[in-house]
């Protein structure tokens, strides 16, 4: 049963106004989508986006009037948005992680700790997947895909690993794999198995997950009306280290170039502002729900499309 982390945070978050537009970029089995729609009225219209086949089939099974599933990426927001007829919203939510159905399900290939096929994609019905990228990448690119997605500093030999269990026959399910990089992997912290940060490499780039993230927020940014909220739920580091540098440059003034004199004033204003304090997952939801303990949740706020004339 997939648990739906900051539920009622993030939904706050967006000030949810009864006639107001709202887009849900990863619906997922629908918590916050269905949180969502509870605050609107009659007016209101929420659009919900995923990439994922078996979340849109799951979205078909809302039949509110004011609501519409789309299957589609961040990086497809703007164009899904005028295929629809909706011009700008009040608010747009991100929840980067991976769904409980996703992990849980064999055939998806997400998990290290049940054995399926080596597949790891979003969106099953496009795109190669991990197993037959593997089967063709160098050992650089597997250890720099490793290094750079998964932060593992035994990048080097695992890809070592990867290329020599190759050799002796094609590597197709997740057991496979895991144990392979076992045997690469000397130490690791307490808790955390062997395989954790390839898989997440492995994941995160056949995804394109860092990319799409930041073409989602570029999109969101100009999709946003004055005053409409972005609230984005990060899960590990990276994809928070986007989220972060996003809404902080985007709440300061545009930088001047080097060298070039320019007054404060003729400076080009913010076009976001910092709400509040980034948010965690309080100890009640963490012991419900372990999957939530590295989310964190950030917001941000449109600022008028140009400067109040003084």
């Amino acid at each position: 049963m997939h648990r739906t982390v900051l539920l009622q945070e993030a939904v706050d978050a967006l000030a949810v106004k009864a006639n107001g537009v709202y887009v849900d970029c990863t619906f997922g089995r629908g918590g916050h989508s269905k949180a969502i729609l509870s605050r609107l009225g009659a007016e209101g219209r929420l659009l919900a986006l995923d990439r994922d086949a078996d979340a849109i089939a799951a979205a078909a099974t809302i039949t509110d009037a004011r609501f519409t599933a789309a299957h589609a990426r961040f990086s497809q927001l703007a164009e899904v948005l005028a295929a629809h007829d909706i011009g700008s919203v009040d608010g747009i939510l991100l929840d980067l992680g991976v769904s409980s159905p996703q992990l849980e399900d064999a055939a998806r290939g997400f998990s290290f700790r049940l054995d399926g096929p080596l597949d790891m994609r979003m969106d099953s019905t496009r795109g190669p997947t991990v197993g037959e990228w593997l089967a063709g990448a160098s050992e650089n690119q597997i250890g720099e895909v490793v290094r750079t997605y998964g932060e593992e500093r035994f990048a080097q030999p695992i890809a070592r690993a990867i290329v020599a269990a190759r050799s002796r026959g094609t590597i197709r399910t997740t057991r496979e794999l895991a144990q392979i990089v076992a045997q690469a992997v000397r130490t690791r912290e307490p808790g955390q198995d062997p395989a954790t940060r390839t898989f997440q490499a492995l994941r995160i780039f056949i995804n394109q997950e860092l990319e799409e993230l930041s073409l989602g927020l570029e999109q969101a940014l100009t999709t946003l009306k004055a005053g409409g909220r972005l609230a984005v739920i990060s899960f590990h580091s990276l994809e928070d280290r986007i989220v972060k540098r996003f809404m902080r440059e985007q709440s300061q003034p545009a930088p001047v170039p080097r060298g070039l004199a320019v007054r404060e004033a003729d400076r080009a204003p913010p076009k976001m502002r910092l709400i509040g304090k980034p948010r965690r997952p309080s100890a009640a939801e963490i012991v419900d729900n372990p999957r939530a303990r590295s989310a964190v949740l950030r917001v941000a706020e449109r600022l008028a499309l140009e400067p109040v004339a003084g």
